[in-house]
């Protein structure tokens, strides 16, 4: 894996503002010398995501999500701290030094990136192979879909051979080795045959994650053969839960919303229509990664599932999720056909976008299929049919648009506006409500103690005014910083201060390898007191924070002291005289 020098490092993100690259992805407005947003990594409908230029830092207030602009690129575009920092060199313009590998350097690079490569060599395989007379079953199998050159081009469509070694003879004589091919997952081993492909006989569908790099396979069997379908199993970069297919193109779609089908042939025919802004799941049901992942490119989800029953409950499991993600869902119809390539194939493409013009509210039809539960021709199965109604628009928190909603279900069900609303709150009042799942950003958050708060506030208030620090030093040191972390923090900004260099909280960020403990540094560094307006509550809030991490230090040296360590002692002792001096001390700051 490419060394990269401190200094090095520094200059990549000093030259890329934060400013300028987190809005490329998120919408910031601009208060006094912060910007704010929606946190891109949790659902929120009030901004609590800041971005700070003059820390070249961003702090979520709500999640806790916090770093400098390599972090943001890691937990946004899922890149790891090398693929970071070349493409914030990239584009800052900064040339990055070449980097030789020796065989040895090479056996030993970052795991992920030779499995990226490892993909890369059998998606060639695979789509040489399709072009080739052995590969005549599965171009014919694409032909008969209907797909053009261009489609099966763009979507890097292949063939695995009919013998279950050719990829494997491939890729070895490409040197290599076998623990990586296990690894991969495209290979698999045991004691009688040794390493044999997991896939053959098969029309290979790469699948690839946002930055058009091949993470896995998914192939459908030629003739007669089980499973029909067979996906690649997760690996270190194969996470079925955090990828859509399609979304590599989609992502880029001028289009405002985006289409989420089941299957890859799908997603296929949607795009060859033109619809290129649809993506699918991986043959696994919707996940909270899903919707994260979708939240990133759009606020608006339309469902694109199989007309059958077992599409039906697909939906109805997907539009919670959805939801909890903060994005508006609405279902496309496809009957009286099961899926969208097979209504493509029957109408084309201007009788989809009119269904998609006259797409489902996702509520409407929950309520629609809830409706098939009920005998509404009974009048006992009626009222229970709106008492369950009344349950589930209880589900809506703002009044307006739980009221909309009553509207809405009482014009199309033939039902009074009153009577519903009537329904609703004589269910509030049997304590039906439908609780809200807390969101998953701020679960798990520990909950600090005061002395935490006041140290944050410290080490916040040295670096957005540095003229503090003469006083700050003169009271307080980096050991009064109790907690771990926080001692860390404080003895490099500390250093910082003293060897009179630029103060750069966002490179201290970079100096620690846990994301949790990137976080907790941006944390760190971003501390507030909402009461504080006057340069008098300031010097007031300064003077009682200095005494409390003051006292703090020293109670928590005291306890750690050895009864024989007299010059331990002796320090306390002068510690605490200038403790009562400090108390008695007026703070001003100029």
């Amino acid at each position: 894996m490419p060394f990269y020098s401190e200094d090095l490092i520094e200059e990549v993100c000093s030259k890329n503002d934060i400013a300028d690259l987190i809005s490329g992805y998120v919408k910031l407005q601009k208060r006094g010398g912060t910007y704010f947003g929606l946190c891109p990594f949790h659902s929120e409908k009030t901004p609590s995501f800041s971005v700070t230029p003059s820390k070249q830092m961003y702090y979520c207030f709500g999640c806790g999500a916090g770093g400098n602009v390599i972090t943001f690129l890691m937990e946004y575009e899922n890149f790891s701290f090398v693929e970071a920092v070349q493409a914030l060199a990239e584009r800052a313009g900064v040339k990055l030094p070449e980097q030789e590998y020796s065989p040895q350097m090479k056996q030993e690079a970052d795991r992920k990136q030779r499995l990226l490569e490892v993909n890369r060599e059998a998606g060639k395989f695979y789509y040489t192979l399709l072009r080739s007379e052995r590969g005549q079953p599965a171009m014919a199998y694409f032909k008969k879909r209907g797909l053009s050159e261009e489609t099966m081009h763009s979507f890097g469509l292949g063939y695995s051979d009919k013998f279950a070694n050719s990829l494997y003879g491939y890729l070895r004589q490409k040197g290599y080795e076998d623990e990586l091919l296990r690894d991969s997952g495209l290979i698999v081993y045991d004691e009688r045959r040794g390493g044999y492909d997991r896939f053959w006989n098969r029309a290979m569908f790469p699948i690839m994650n946002v930055h058009s790099k091949i993470i896995g396979f998914g192939g459908r069997v030629m003739g007669e053969g089980e499973p029909k379908y067979l996906n690649s199993p997760e690996t270190k970069i194969f996470d079925k839960s955090r990828n859509l297919y399609g979304l590599h193109i989609a992502r880029a779609t001028k289009k405002p919303q985006l289409i989420l089908c089941e299957g890859y042939m799908d997603v296929i025919a949607l795009h060859q229509a033109g619809f290129d802004n649809a993506v699918a799941s991986l043959g696994t049901a919707l996940t909270s990664g899903h919707a994260g992942l979708l939240k990133r490119y759009t606020k608006e989800v339309y469902l694109a599932y199989d007309s059958d029953g077992a599409g039906v409950k697909a939906a109805l499991r997907a539009i919670p999720i959805l939801k909890e993600a903060g994005i508006t869902a609405k279902i496309i119809s496809m009957q009286p056909y099961k899926d969208p390539d097979e209504f493509m194939k029957a109408l084309g493409s201007e009788a989809y976008q009119e269904r998609i013009d006259s797409a489902q509210n996702s509520f409407l039809f929950e309520i629609h299929m809830l409706e098939r539960e009920y005998d509404l021709k009974d009048p006992e199965g009626k009222t229970a049919f709106y008492n369950e109604i009344a349950r589930k628009l209880l589900g809506f928190t703002e009044e307006l648009e739980r009221n909309n909603y009553i509207e809405a279900i009482a014009a199309e069900y033939h039902v009074g506006y009153g009577d519903l609303r009537k329904l609703v709150i004589s269910a509030a009042a049997k304590g039906e409500r439908i609780t809200v799942k807390p969101k998953a950003a701020a679960a798990g958050r520990k909950k600090e103690s005061g002395i935490q708060k006041s140290q944050k506030l410290l080490l916040t208030w040295l670096i957005e005014d540095t003229r503090l620090f003469p006083l700050i030093r003169k009271f307080v040191v980096p050991e009064d910083f109790t907690e771990g972390i926080y001692r860390q923090a404080a003895k490099i900004l500390y250093g910082q201060f003293e060897a009179g260099g630029v103060i750069n909280p966002a490179k201290i960020v970079s100096m620690f390898e846990k994301e949790e403990d990137q976080k907790e540094i941006a944390a760190l560094f971003n501390a507030h007191v909402n009461h504080i307006e006057t340069k008098e509550e300031m010097e007031k809030a300064l003077k009682e924070t200095l005494v409390r991490v003051r006292q703090n230090g020293i109670d928590s040296r005291l306890a750690h002291l050895e009864p024989t360590d007299m010059a331990g002692l002796q320090q306390l002792v002068t510690d605490k005289r200038q403790l009562e001096l400090l108390e008695k001390l007026h703070i001003s700051i100029e």
